[in-house]
């Protein structure tokens, strides 16, 4: 079951018409409506017709508590069929809505359920506090350590402020003087007020830029690249495929699609059960994987391992991972249900061995912050059991290699699979995080797979595992590139040069000058720098005007004087500069600040009058 629960300030609906399945219903329920009143939109789904029973108390569960939280007055139960592809038989979704009415009903409540199976026009005002908008995914699956009378929910995180010297404040007391560390509590704690509904600015820019849009005749979420896009997120792919094997890790594929029957498989994905894609065949239900866990787990589940091995790197670039994220909250670049993640997953001996790796990993991905040219701020999240007995070891973390005041959340108990992680994040400029770069350490994965180790008394270990994207998903890094250049605001609009689609745009100035600019092109090629001619019809100062627009960060104008003399006079877009040069000294300058970083050469026409309008 999926649904939408609302805090309204009121509710009115009306039926308009009956459908084949729609129920009988008196008079007064054709026409309706309460105030105060929590709202829950739900979709029976065909999983639910496998326990009702088991649906409908979790269902009854969640709406209360929900309900206790924001002390809504009523409590209304909406079908609402659009929000899940999956639909249940519709006697089935009828006798869980009717049972889940009946239990609130018993439990004292003041209840209305809005009649199935009819057209209906409505009217809702949303309170829009933090806690007024929250989906839910209720499954038939139990957990097997969840305690009826303590929900994880009853038991939150603690947040704190932990700094560079070890100090530990209260997140609620610490004196903030950097606004984007304060924006990502509020976030965290569910304090922020950020903006819902007004777009973050990357969605204008990816368009505007020509480097992708969302695909109208897909599914929801799913992104287009053009050739400028694609370019960049080829780059940013080759540039994690070297951060990753120049620490060991070795390259592999694996599948997009699991079986479900498979325990391991199940169980790890249960986890994750409000982000699946599921299909099923005649004989199977499949998955589509949310990250490259399956496929790394199941090789070293397969291989032959020795301690002499570890620790042992598996890297992936998936270039399909999918999870399937509430359509409202599916925006630009920074959600999305397909996305491409460089996955590293690293086996270690013990969790001493796995400490040691993780802090390696954790300067990877600061690394990243420097060659991407953003600003993270950091969570560090630690199960109370793990912060007890390694707290040293998180404040020298901090200390010697994030450098920085973070984000401290203590979680009661393990949640997933990890028991310390780190994530940075970049903010946005509605002041929202976008997750970026992560560390896991992984201490139950390696039994539920059934992966060991021969240790050195020929012994069969678990070893501890890492998880690491060093860079997160390639499309939330364009949205923090993109983000950043409405945020930073003292700098001109720019993406990194390595990053640049074109790094010198040429700007003959009359036909007698195409000669020369083909000469400095073919000469700038053969240099590995992405260059092309702007060969338009249009006035110079147009041209280049467009190629501050496009953000070129170099822009060469010819002449008589640069053809007389061969000397080249560089338009520099970062400072504004204007000076002489000669094609090798500026190559020499580009490929000194793009040194380390990969190289592609450009993927369009070189002549900016034959290229298609995207």
């Amino acid at each position: 079951m999926r649904t939408l629960m609302i805090h309204s300030d009121y509710l009115r609906y009306k039926t308009r018409s009956k459908t084949k399945i729609a129920e009988d219903i008196d008079d007064e329920k054709r026409d309706a409506g309460v105030d105060n009143a929590l709202v829950a939109f739900m979709a029976v789904e065909e999983e639910d017709e496998e326990n009702p029973e088991i649906i409908i108390t979790k269902a009854v569960k969640e709406i209360l508590n929900v309900q206790n939280k924001v002390n809504a007055d009523n409590i209304v139960i909406y079908p609402y069929a659009h929000l899940s592809s999956s639909l249940s038989n519709p006697d089935v979704a009828q006798k869980i809505l009717k049972g889940i009415e009946v239990e609130l009903v018993d439990n004292n409540e003041a209840v209305m359920r809005v009649p199935f199976g009819w057209y209906k026009s409505f009217e809702l005002s949303c309170k829009g506090h933090p806690l007024s908008e929250l989906s839910r995914t209720i499954t038939t699956e139990v957990e097997e350590d969840e305690d009826e009378d303590e929900t994880e929910e009853s038991k939150p995180s603690s947040f704190y402020i932990l700094e560079e010297n070890g100090d530990v404040y209260d997140a609620d007391d610490y004196n903030y003087t950097v606004k984007t560390l304060k924006q990502l509590v509020n976030h965290e704690q569910g304090n922020s007020h950020e903006d819902t509904g007004k777009q973050p600015p990357h969605v204008k820019l990816m368009k505007e830029k020509e480097l992708a849009s969302n695909e109208p005749s897909a599914d929801v979420g799913h992104i287009r690249w053009y050739p400028k896009g694609k370019l960049v997120k080829d780059l940013l792919g080759d540039y994690v495929y070297n951060l990753v094997t120049e620490r060991g890790a070795m390259p592999v594929d694996t599948p997009v699609m699991y079986d479900l029957a498979d325990p391991a498989i199940r169980e790890h994905a249960a986890k994750f059960g409000e982000r699946q894609y599921r299909l099923k065949t005649k004989h199977k239900e499949l998955m589509l994987r949310f990250a490259c866990c399956f496929g790394a787990f199941r090789i070293l589940a397969d291989s032959f391992l020795t301690w002499k091995n570890m620790p042992v790197g598996i890297y992936e670039l998936s270039q399909l991972s999918f999870r399937f994220e509430r359509q409202g909250e599916v925006v630009g670049l920074k959600r999305l249900r397909a996305f491409t993640m460089p996955d590293f997953h690293s086996a270690c001996l013990d969790d001493e061995h796995a400490m040691q790796r993780f802090v390696e990993q954790v300067d990877m991905c600061a690394q990243t912050e420097k060659d991407l040219e953003v600003h993270y701020e950091v969570a560090f999240r630690v199960t109370e059991d793990f912060y007890a007995e390694n707290e040293d070891w998180v404040k020298e973390v901090v200390r010697d290699h994030i450098k920085k005041p973070v984000l401290l959340e203590v979680i009661p108990e393990m949640k997933h699979y990890w028991n310390a992680k780190v994530d940075f994040a970049a903010i946005d400029d509605l002041g929202r995080p976008i997750e970026n770069p992560t560390v896991q350490m992984d201490i139950q994965s390696a039994r539920r797979f059934g992966i060991t180790y021969l240790d050195e008394n020929e012994e069969q270990q678990y070893p501890t595992i890492l998880h690491c994207s060093p860079t997160g998903s390639l499309e939330r890094v364009i949205c923090s590139l993109l983000e950043k250049t409405s945020t930073d605001k003292g700098n001109k609009p720019s993406l990194p040069l390595w990053l640049s689609p074109t790094q010198i745009r040429i700007i003959p100035v009359t036909d007698n000058h195409m000669e020369f600019s083909e000469q400095l092109y073919e000469q700038l090629r053969s240099l590995n720098i992405r260059v092309d001619i702007d060969d338009t019809p249009e006035r110079v100062g147009k041209k280049i005007r467009n190629a501050g627009k496009e953000w070129v960060p170099y822009t060469l104008v010819v002449g008589d004087n640069e053809v007389e003399s061969g000397k080249i006079t560089v338009n520099r877009r970062a400072d504004d500069s204007k000076y002489e040069s000669s094609v090798e000294e500026l190559a020499d300058e580009i490929h000194n600040m793009t040194e380390g970083m990969p190289f592609r050469q450009l993927p369009l026409p070189y002549k900016v009058s034959k290229r298609v309008k995207f």
